[in-house]
């Protein structure tokens, strides 16, 4: 999971349900820096167990860069509410209809960027591809053509198996157990910046079961729709890090070069360029909408 430095917001960004006409949603929503032009509006989706803060330090060198931000928990994640049990809630259509519904309340009456990160990458796709009319461009963030690798499916196989059996508090506990120490490490690290080091378990028990369930499944057998997208008369941005175990980096630049899209790397950054290399990534993305937008 994507591990954000502190789930305090920014300066000056509003933490809020958006209301829309498919619900509510818990968003970050960073204005454009003062003094500063405005240049455009970005909706930011988060990947699998991940959340809006994950995008926290983006905001504030977008907004120097002219753009306001909104990032957003989907249906069922972290702090946006959705059913328990039903999983059918949580089919990709019916997320990609919340997508739309979530650029039509935070577009200002107009177009905004889209990007999505891992898991909210294909259900960027999908919203895209259902109406493309509500969006200026398409950033796909460490998410893939089809499917994540066997490696990360297996992951997949065996929380679906826990969450069948135990409840998340528990399942919570059994993934601490099983980190690798390089990983525990890592997390000692994280709880000395975190705020309050409950944020992690705090987020991963806001997530819905259902939601867990469903979307994991749609990672595991998502099929390869990059022919149908390039249809779209669309810009397209393909960014990740420099070395991803879910999607293999030869695999995006393949993706990139079907989809006639923009392609960043992000050197030193892994799965999550947001949280890895933020000030990068924010940079990238700023002058890929720069771009979009005839800026420069």
């Amino acid at each position: 999971m994507s591990r954000p430095r502190t789930f305090v917001p920014p300066a000056g960004a509003r933490a809020y349900p958006l209301v829309t006409e498919r619900g509510e949603f818990a968003v970050v929503d960073a204005p454009v820096a003062a003094g500063v032009e405005a240049r455009g509006v970005a909706l930011l989706l988060p990947g699998f167990t991940g959340s809006k803060e994950d995008f926290n330090r983006l905001h504030e060198t977008l907004g120097r860069r002219g753009y306001r931000t909104v990032a957003v928990d989907g249906r069922g994640q972290f702090e946006s509410d959705g059913p328990e049990d039903d999983e059918s809630a949580y089919a990709q259509e019916e997320l990609a209809r919340d997508v739309l519904a979530q650029a039509v309340a935070v577009g200002d009456g107009g177009p905004v960027h889209l990007l999505g990160h891992s898991l909210g990458g294909q259900i960027a796709r999908a919203a895209v591809l259902l109406d493309r009319s509500p969006f200026r461009s398409l950033t796909l963030m460490a998410s893939g053509p089809a499917q994540i690798s066997s490696s990360q499916q297996q992951r997949v196989k065996l929380l679906h198996d826990a969450l069948a059996v135990m409840s998340m508090a528990e399942v919570w506990e059994a993934m601490q157990a099983l980190e690798a120490p390089e990983e525990l490490d890592e997390l000692d690290a994280l709880e000395e910046m975190l705020e309050d080091v409950e944020d992690l378990r705090r987020r991963w028990l806001g997530n819905k079961p259902a939601q867990l369930l469903a979307t994991g499944r749609q990672l595991c057998t998502e099929p390869d729709r990059v022919t149908e997208l390039a249809a779209l008369p669309l810009s397209f941005h393909v960014l990740s890090g420099a070395r991803d175990d879910t999607w293999p980096v030869p695999l995006l630049d393949d993706m990139a070069l079907r989809l006639r899209a923009h392609r960043t790397v992000i050197e030193g950054a892994e799965h999550s360029p947001n949280t890895d290399r933020p000030a990068a990534t924010a940079e990238a993305l700023a002058a890929f909408w720069d771009a979009v937008a005839g800026v420069g």
